[in-house]
């Protein structure tokens, strides 16, 4: 962890999948830096535990409990922004859900209407409120967490290759679409993280499994959610001022093989 450092001083930012995991390390390190964040999650014991903490160490947060594969609670939340804070800076919309592995012509619509809906939906329910509100501010930052996956696919994950390749079209769109008016839109592939959602799936077998997913990385590990979170700052920063439109891999050097 970096100490003492001011990347994101002021700014207003938007991260929503914000209990746990990658979100919840993407509030500590935004904060850590300056940020003010407004949190969002659909579990509120989670997010209220994560702004006490926050709070507690004298940054400013919130937060918002909504599903935003819904356009109404996406819509809340950068209105919930803009009224604590005066406007919305930057977003790392970090939501995503995934489904068990499995064949394409035997896989339920259920599975794929689920993983479209919070991983894609989400995703474009969020950018279309944050850039109305980067708009009337005058510039912007957006990064879409989107996943290896949305740059190479592999067998048995099709709803989710489909979901994260698609994250990664929203993102050229938006930048193209929005760089001239200041906001820029970036992604992350990012690579197998040390999350919740993975030590449940590898629990069953949990050796055998983290080394396999891990041999695929050249550094030879999973990522620690930090290491996701400190990207996601960076892009959202000033920092990273020219750079828009483009796929960032936290991947360990995976996609480099």
């Amino acid at each position: 962890m970096i100490a003492g450092s001011s990347l994101l001083a002021g700014k207003s930012v938007l991260v929503t999948g914000a209990g746990r995991g990658i979100g919840a390390a993407a509030a500590r390190v935004f904060c850590r830096e300056g940020a003010a964040v407004t949190l969002v999650a659909r579990r509120e014991a989670e997010l209220a535990s994560l702004v006490d903490e926050l709070t507690a160490r004298g940054s400013r947060a919130q937060y918002v409990v909504g599903d935003v594969a819904r356009r109404a609670a996406a819509a809340r939340a950068v209105g919930a922004a803009v009224a604590a804070y005066g406007r919305l800076d930057a977003a790392f919309n970090n939501a995503g859900a995934a489904a068990l592995p499995g064949p394409m012509h035997l896989m339920d619509d259920a599975v794929f209407d689920e993983v479209m809906e919070v991983n894609v939906r989400g995703v474009w329910n969020c950018m279309r409120a944050e850039l109305a509100a980067m708009l009337e501010g005058g510039a912007g930052a957006i990064v879409n967490n989107s996943s290896t996956a949305g740059l190479v696919a592999t067998a048995a994950g099709s709803p989710y290759i489909a979901a994260k390749h698609a994250v990664i079209g929203l993102t050229k769109a938006a930048a193209n679409e929005y760089g001239s008016a200041g906001i820029r839109v970036n992604a992350l592939a990012t690579g197998a993280t040390r999350t919740e959602m993975l030590t449940g799936w590898l629990a069953e077998d949990h050796p055998a499994r983290e080394n396999a997913m891990a041999g695929k990385a050249m550094l030879g590990r999973l990522a620690e959610s930090e290491e996701i979170a400190e990207t996601a700052a960076w892009l959202c920063s000033d920092r990273a001022s020219y750079l828009t439109g483009t796929t960032v891999a936290v991947d360990g050097g995976r996609l480099a093989r």
